[in-house]
């Protein structure tokens, strides 16, 4: 009885562990996207800071387009597709309202530029990585990796090449992450090391307006020694495996025996049903030789006289 309450109370505050954990990792999402919220809006809160000459400027574009239509509406006007973001600059700051698209935008000729975003999933490989493992055997890795924006603004304002930069991360990942790993944990653990490393890319990417969405590991080469050793072990244990089969298997023919002889004692006519079965059996097989049985007891007769 007390091993029982020992063992529901060991599970009771498992449970409770789990929901705690659950809460502090809902809470540091929240905090996350609050801190990623109020970075996007810092940046695009800088509309309204270029000052008196930006201003000037922007109404001398708008005076500009005015008087040189309609020929001017060809250069304002914009199109960005359904799987594109256009993040537009003013005069160097971008524009408040965040990222536009999909469809038509408008611009100012002379003080607008922007930049278009792609906001489908991306996929790339990650190159073999040759890795020390934690029991200190080399391996080469390789795997894949599935991302996409999900911050157009901060993919543009925070990081000049959000593509390289999660490449490079990525492969530096995969050799912090393997080289805690024994190879055993390696070969049977893929998925655990591929959720590992997505969630650490996912928050390392975070600043950067990325969302990784899948890692995966897609071979491990060992070494060719290793390789020799490691076919050499495992066929020694499947022959290993074969004796004791065998080893069973007499034993248990052996027993069989014993048994059918103890019954052929108990009924004399038993051995000549016997004879006679082997007999049909041989017969059957269209062989000319013929075995009789001779008893022992007549041939000691015999080496008597």
């Amino acid at each position: 009885m007390e091993d029982g309450r020992e063992t529901a109370a060991m599970k009771e505050q498992k449970r409770k562990d789990r929901q705690i954990g659950c809460l502090l990792q809902l809470h540091f999402s929240i905090d996350r996207w609050c801190y990623t919220n109020d970075d996007t809006q810092a940046l695009e809160s800088g509309d309204s800071d270029i000052g008196v000459c930006g201003w000037i400027l922007v109404l001398f574009s708008i005076l500009l387009t005015l008087l040189t239509l309609p020929l001017s509406i060809w250069m304002c006007i914009k199109i960005v597709k359904e799987y594109e973001r256009a993040i537009i600059f003013r005069l160097g700051r971008i524009l408040r309202g965040g990222a536009k698209g999909p469809g038509l935008f408008f611009i100012l000729p002379c003080t607008d530029s922007f930049i278009n975003v792609d906001m489908r999933t991306i996929t790339f490989d990650i190159p073999p990585q040759e890795v020390l493992t934690k029991d200190s055997v080399t391996v080469s890795v390789d795997g894949v990796v599935y991302y996409r924006v999900q911050n157009a603004t901060l993919a543009v304002a925070n990081i000049t090449n959000a593509d390289a930069a999660t490449r490079l991360l990525a492969q530096t990942t995969l050799r912090n992450v393997l080289g805690t790993k024994n190879l055993a944990e390696i070969l049977s653990d893929r998925e655990e090391i591929a959720h590992s490393m997505q969630s650490t890319l996912d928050d390392a990417t975070d600043d950067w307006g990325i969302k990784v969405e899948r890692v995966e590991i897609k071979d491990v080469k060992l070494p060719l020694q290793l390789q020799r050793a490691m076919a050499a072990e495992a066929e020694a244990t499947r022959e290993a495996r074969a004796k004791v089969i065998a080893a069973e298997g007499e034993m248990n023919a052996s027993r069989a025996l014993k048994e059918a002889s103890l019954v052929i004692a108990e009924s004399p006519s038993a051995l000549q049903l016997r004879y006679l079965q082997t007999l049909n059996t041989i017969a059957a097989e269209k062989n000319s030789t013929i075995i009789f049985p001779l008893p022992i007891d007549m041939m000691q007769s015999f080496m008597k006289h």
